[in-house]
């Protein structure tokens, strides 16, 4: 039977979601089809880049689904008291008069909305996005690999994570809504909410949402084994540790951050879960009175031990955003700016770094629970060596642009966008790692502008840069230029917009909590305007993306058609393949001869050398589109 072509030329593979069979090899002696049904195709498959998509489209379902949580407080804190406009009644259908009487928020139901925004904007939406997204589909085309270490794992962390995403959401659904703990979840209060009269014992906000964490933490540690399996088993001849792309690094230290940092929270989830099912006190205090009477599970549990369980994860947990993004916009930087990274081993060195020193700073959280003076400096002076990495890492990527024939597509409009972002929230951290200073602007809008700045819009400017970066490999299809621009400028003024003025409020004292935007403080009134500044800001933001939405999709169908396999005219592995890769990606085994961003190398004859061919090749590649 002949084999399908696509419209380059390239045979088509058999994918698990790109063709309808797979071809195996029994004995070593002949091969065999086996026809997959739909199901093992779309669903339960076990391909690395249909379990990436679908990791990313679950994430930005998720993402938009907490975006919208934010949406609706944002009206609450600029107009607290006044029914909510359009979806007030809905509130009111869903949630229950007391939740959301005729359409207003209480504050119940805004702690609800609070803690959920966070907990799937962290955990369930960017993290999988960055780490699990891009890992699964991009990790083994650069690495030449044909799949993952461990494909029918890779399955099952996605199945963990997407079942985690279900349950948290169900919570939304039992009486009384939601957990309302806060993101953090913290005991004594995470370990009595929800429970007495009213509440089922399991079927309640705060126990499904510790239930959702175990297992979105399960399979994210499933993903990260194969991730580092992956990268040290199933390189390419001759890929050796200082060849891989920056973003393979990224993973790779991401993965061991994940693996190491995650099963103290898993195991605090469990503890949290006995201490509210079961009676056991690890979280509970003595002495606990809980309405008037003692509360009958205490008995000698430390809510400190939860602290510092939650953020021996809660602090890597942003250096696991932010390393992903820091390698696609490594990737975007070299191939628009033609030019080999200025520096990349300081690059890869400096992310091992910052992996490393992460794991110690987790208690620059805490510093208000008195934990002493010796052990606040321990973490004073580990906070502030973490900058240093991180420093060194913006002056590469800024150097790099030096000298280079930049080409500003949207991607590296994205990436470019991306190094003030991390600037302003690395350098608003600062303040924050000495116990000084950290006694003033604790628990205000400051620390909600600078976690923002890294978690949103650094964050999502390397999301985004990647989508579009890497869009024409997984569909064969360009997204528009144009409609591109348009979403990133409405992006990154209106992130802007957001987030600044809370570091502005955060001076002045304006409590995080607050569920009335500091209506009811004194000192607060000359700062109130700038709620409604950030909530327009938030309004239009939201606006802003329906042309990346209209634009994703209608680009899948209709998008223009690349012209090549490689229409970057990039470097790595991942332009080797067909477009979009078959089953096992590579028509042919690949060899790696350079470097990974062998770029404008004097006496060339083009101005990209990639990484699989052995010699310079002489045929002209087709230009670059401005459209």
């Amino acid at each position: 039977m002949p084999q399908e072509k696509n419209e380059h030329g390239n045979p088509m593979g058999g994918s698990q979601g790109v063709g309808s069979t797979v071809t195996t090899r029994e004995s070593g002696h002949h091969e065999h089809q086996i026809e997959l049904s739909w199901w093992r195709r779309y669903v339960f498959s076990t391909d690395h880049k249909v379990i990436g998509i679908q990791y990313m489209i679950t994430a930005l379902f998720v993402t938009l689904f907490a975006f919208g949580l934010m949406v609706v407080m944002r009206w609450q804190l600029s107009y607290p008291g006044k029914p909510v406009p359009v979806i007030g009644p809905l509130l009111t259908a869903v949630f229950g008069a007391n939740m959301a009487p005729g359409g207003v928020m209480t504050p119940n139901l805004y702690n609800s909305f609070g803690a959920m925004h966070g907990t799937m904007m962290i955990f369930m939406a960017v993290v999988p996005a960055l780490f699990a997204g891009f890992g699964n589909f991009i990790v083994p085309l650069q690495l030449g690999a044909p799949d993952m270490a461990f494909p029918r794992l890779n399955m099952a962390s996605f199945w963990s994570f997407f079942v985690g995403v279900v349950i948290m959401l169900v919570g939304f659904l039992v009486p009384g809504g939601a957990a309302k703990s806060g993101w953090t979840s913290y005991p004594p209060l995470a370990d009595i909410a929800d429970t007495g009269m009213g509440f089922e014992p399991i079927l309640n906000g705060q126990t499904l949402w510790l239930i959702g964490m175990v297992f979105n933490i399960t399979g994210s540690l499933l993903g990260s084994i194969n991730i580092i399996a992956t990268i040290i088993q199933l390189r390419a001849p001759g890929l050796g540790w200082m060849r891989l792309p920056v973003f393979v690094w990224a993973e790779l230290v991401t993965a061991f951050l994940l693996l190491l940092a995650f099963p103290p929270l898993e195991s605090a989830a469990i503890m949290q879960l006995m201490d509210r099912l079961f009676g056991t006190s690890f979280f509970s205090p003595d002495g606990l009175v809980v309405g008037g009477r003692p509360w009958p599970a205490s008995g000698g549990g430390s809510a400190l031990l939860w602290q510092h369980l939650f953020w021996f994860l809660g602090h890597p947990e942003v250096y696991v955003t932010i390393l992903p993004s820091m390698g696609i916009v490594g990737e975007v930087f070299a191939n628009n700016t033609r030019k080999p990274l200025w520096s990349y081993k300081t690059f890869v060195y400096s992310m091992l770094a910052i992996g490393f020193i992460s794991l110690l700073v987790w208690a620059h959280h805490m510093y208000m629970t008195g934990m002493g003076q010796s052990v606040s400096i321990f973490f004073q002076v580990f906070t502030i060596m973490i900058s240093i990495p991180s420093i060194i890492l913006g002056t590469v990527l800024l150097l790099s642009l030096w000298g280079g024939s930049i080409r500003f597509s949207v991607p590296m409009l994205f990436a470019l966008a991306w190094l003030p972002m991390f600037g302003i929230g690395g350098l608003t951290g600062l303040p924050l790692g000495y116990t000084a200073s950290d006694m003033v602007l604790h628990d205000t809008y400051y620390v909600i502008g600078h976690f923002h700045y890294m978690m949103a819009p650094a964050a999502l400017m390397g999301l985004f840069a990647g989508m579009y970066y890497w869009f024409p490999k997984a569909t064969g299809r360009m997204l528009n230029e144009f409609w591109g621009k348009v979403h990133f400028w409405m992006t990154i003024i209106f992130f802007n917009g957001i987030f600044f003025p809370m570091l502005i409020q955060g001076y002045t004292g304006v409590h995080r909590r607050w569920f009335d935007g500091g209506a009811g403080w004194q000192m607060a009134q000359p700062v109130l305007w700038l709620n409604h500044v950030m909530s327009i800001s938030a309004w239009i933001l939201a606006i802003g993306q329906i042309p990346f939405i209209i634009n994703f999709f209608w680009s899948i169908w209709r998008g223009k058609k690349v012209e090549s396999d490689n229409p970057w005219q990039a470097t790595t592995l991942e332009w080797a393949t067909p477009t979009p890769p078959g089953h096992g990606n590579f028509l042919h085994p690949v060899e790696v001869y350079r470097d990974a961003y062998e770029y404008s190398v004097p006496g060339a004859s083009r101005d990209f050398l990639p990484q699989w061919e052995r010699e310079e090749s002489r045929v002209a590649e087709p230009k670059l589109s401005s459209a």
